[in-house]
């Protein structure tokens, strides 16, 4: 039975940068669940628009997967509902979930002028009441012992390039600024009213607040992200991105910045003068080599004063805490198999997670 009295001592010590030691989260699995799979599939990207399964059962399915797993250090039993997409704001807006190839992706319904997009809010919308639904039977099953996360919305200028697919955005800037500016400020306005009603369901039964990242927070908090910004100048970064950022930062109390790709690194300076952003995670992106590979862009981060997630192994991450010179800040989840529990015990230990 996880503590979620530590979790959130350990957790709001973190965000408030007075944790003396890492957040070190282990998931093994392989665990005897002690009860019969049941005969529904897995919530996954490919199985989310079967609307035919009753939310209850969904539900089921992820106790019994849940079941299976042993938690280690600061880890604690979350669902993560990225299985409806990256971005799923733009199917609560009216764009088309297309699961069909095993991925979720959007596609607008008709592609417009810029300046023809209106987007609503729709509280009849099928993706929203689908997802509030599974959240509303998660909250009747565990009654606050398993941590449900916030789907993956996605980034405001990333919503809007489904509705503009990207080389049509990036035309936008040039030869629509103001019309990119009002959609910008409509959609913000909309993520943050479609976040609300979400926690609406979750609150206040859900443990806490979290996210597709995995980090728990005491108070409402997000991952934020613009994958759509490794494609710009940090000129029109700075014009169309950092602002709604910032707003995001100052409306939520704990944020990270998902920097993903090199390309995103041109905006690090511009993302770090952000004082109300919490965190940053750094994913080098496909292809590239790993955190452990880019010492100089975490060193930066750290010494901007911001908290780091890190996507790397146990080697991985003692190399950087290596040329950090301190563990202190860093999150970081690790997942194997039970059989390996002993490894993952004397990293925890040797991190100061857990005595003895």
């Amino acid at each position: 039975m996880v503590n979620w009295n530590k979790v959130r001592e350990n957790y709001a010590k973190w965000w408030d940068k007075e944790l003396d030691r890492p957040l070190i989260a282990v998931r093994l699995w392989g665990k005897d669940p002690g009860r019969p799979m049941p005969d529904v599939p897995s919530l996954t990207q490919a199985t989310c628009a079967d609307l035919s399964i009753p939310a209850e059962d969904i539900i089921d399915r992820l106790d019994y997967d849940l079941s299976c797993v042993e938690y280690l250090g600061d880890a604690f039993p979350y669902v993560s509902l990225t299985s409806f997409g990256p971005g799923v704001v733009a199917a609560f807006l009216g764009a088309k979930l297309d699961n069909s190839s095993g991925r979720v992706w959007f596609h607008p319904e008709k592609l417009l002028p810029i300046n023809e997009i209106h987007l609503e809010y729709d509280p009849d919308n099928i993706w929203l009441h689908r997802i509030k639904d599974i959240c509303r039977a998660g909250m009747e099953r565990w009654q606050g012992q398993v941590m449900i996360a916030m789907p993956d919305l996605g980034g405001v200028m990333d919503i809007l390039s489904t509705f503009r697919p990207s080389e049509n955005l990036l035309l936008d800037l040039y030869d629509e600024p103001e019309e990119v500016q009002r959609l910008v400020g409509e959609i913000h306005d909309l993520w943050i009213q479609f976040y609300e009603d979400i926690n609406s369901v979750l609150q206040p039964v859900n443990p806490g607040y979290c996210d597709w990242a995995g980090i728990f927070s005491d108070k409402p908090g997000y991952v934020l992200q613009s994958d759509f910004s490794y494609m710009i100048s940090p000129e029109f970064f700075d014009t169309f991105v950092k602002e709604d950022i910032r707003k995001m930062c100052c409306k939520l109390d704990r944020t990270m910045y998902h920097l993903d790709g090199v390309g995103q690194l041109n905006h690090l300076d511009s993302i770090l003068e952000i004082e109300e952003l919490d965190a940053v995670q750094w994913v080098p992106g496909d292809g590239r080599p790993s955190q452990r590979e880019w010492p100089q862009v975490l060193q930066k981060i750290r010494a901007a004063g911001k908290n780091l997630q890190i996507t790397e192994g146990i080697e991985g991450f003692d190399t950087v805490v290596g040329f950090l010179g301190t563990a202190k800040g860093l999150q970081v989840s690790w997942g194997g198999a039970v059989s390996e529990r002993e490894r993952f015990l004397e990293a925890l230990r040797r991190y100061r997670v857990i005595n003895g």
